[in-house]
């Protein structure tokens, strides 16, 4: 089977995992300083602080901005649920803002409409977390200027987005938010084999992070309530988590940025030659802004289904019998038995439900070749003119 994603591993990865196992540290060690210092150098942010996962990236985030009982986390229904469950575990209540029917991300109009709204009813969100979905960043101007409007945080939840451009500059620069996290799952853009990364450019927030990220413990006298009472000491002045990344992977990760711009124009070839392949199909193939450069993490097409005999279901089915892993990104999160039980329904965010409805990711992966995706075209025009 074609997957949808898979990890690029080359030998110098290897020799740098292997290197760390023959070291004095397998955690907290040097190592993680140079990864975190190389993503940082990398996109031109000030801090960069680097966690197990994105998720908890992302939970430390929302703390760090001082996310609680009471407060309101804004965000997309068509993202991983890890964007909408981070304001839930710090207490929060989480409400959503229907997509652009073109870019897929957050529509800065519907939020407009949405904050106009919620100023009247005393409930305006804390953090707005905006998703870069597929890697396309978001309208984050548009969604900046609304933040100074109406004094809400923002996160960019750029799990997708590495390497990729908006406006010219790195995502996770932080022009135009407090906080960027990045992803470093296998099938991501560059991988530690788990991993993620919280960015940011304010001096206190990156201090409330690294505290929050290693159990609220500290042997910085700064931050400590009391003198020292010798070498040893430590102070546990937060409820803190064990949230490290290991030396392993910030190895390997090390080892990855280096590659990290010939990933992305890869897969900006591959999206390409897609775009080429799939002309005179009944989809609708994925749109980019003028002023981003995408980091093409997904290639998402919709199905026209009105010029298509076989159903959403049973295109996807046919795609999978016959080798190709395809997948979907993703289940609008309001949708989900968990957030159902909040109070949502069916029908609160009507263009994230009709792009549910309608998409399928392609496999989209460094080592995919041109016969691959050959392949994966002709399996598609099988599968929308056979059934």
């Amino acid at each position: 089977m074609i997957p949808y994603g898979r990890q690029d591993i080359q030998q110098g990865d290897i020799d740098a995992v292997l290197a760390v196992l023959q070291s004095d540290f397998l955690t907290q060690g040097p190592m993680v300083p140079r990864f975190e210092q190389a993503v940082a150098d990398k996109v031109v942010a000030r801090h960069a602080l680097a966690m197990n996962s994105a998720t908890s990236a992302l939970h430390v985030a929302c703390l760090a901005l001082g996310l609680g009982q009471g407060d309101w986390l804004w965000t997309t229904p068509v993202t991983f649920v890890a964007s909408a469950n981070c304001g839930v575990y710090c207490g929060a209540q989480v409400d959503f803002v229907d997509i652009d029917p073109r870019t897929y991300n957050l529509c800065p109009k519907a939020l407009e409409a949405k904050l106009e709204l919620a100023e009247q009813a005393g409930r305006l969100p804390k953090v707005v977390v905006a998703v870069h979905l597929c890697g396309q960043p978001c309208d984050m101007q548009a969604i900046h200027a609304l933040g100074q409007r109406y004094g809400f945080h923002i996160i960019e939840d750029a799990s997708h987005a590495i390497g990729g451009q908006y406006q010219g500059e790195y995502i996770g620069s932080g022009r135009y938010s407090d906080i960027t996290v990045f992803s470093f799952h296998p099938v991501k853009i560059i991988t530690t084999a788990e991993g993620g990364m919280a960015l940011t450019n304010d001096d206190e927030l990156a201090s409330r992070m690294n505290l929050l990220r290693s159990h609220g413990v500290t042997r910085d006298p700064e931050l400590m309530t009391r003198e020292a009472d010798g070498p040893w000491y430590y102070q546990q002045v937060a409820l803190g988590f064990n949230y490290r990344m290991t030396e392993l992977q910030a190895a390997l990760g090390v080892s990855q940025i280096e590659r990290l711009d010939d990933y992305v124009a890869r897969r900006n070839a591959l999206a390409a030659r897609y775009d080429d392949l799939l002309a005179g199909l009944p989809v609708t193939t994925p749109w980019q802004h003028p002023d981003s450069y995408s980091g093409r993490h997904l290639y998402v097409i919709r199905l026209e289904l009105d010029q298509i005999s076989a159903t959403h279901r049973q295109v996807f089915e046919a795609l999978r019998e016959q080798g190709i892993g395809v997948n979907l990104h993703y289940i609008p999160v309001h949708t989900q038995p968990y957030y159902q039980q909040l109070g949502f329904r069916l029908g609160d965010f009507p263009e994230a439900e009709r792009y549910y409805a309608q998409a399928i990711s392609l496999p989209m992966f460094p080592s995919m070749n041109k016969m691959q995706q050959i392949e994966v075209v002709e399996a598609l025009r099988t599968a929308v003119k056979s059934l």
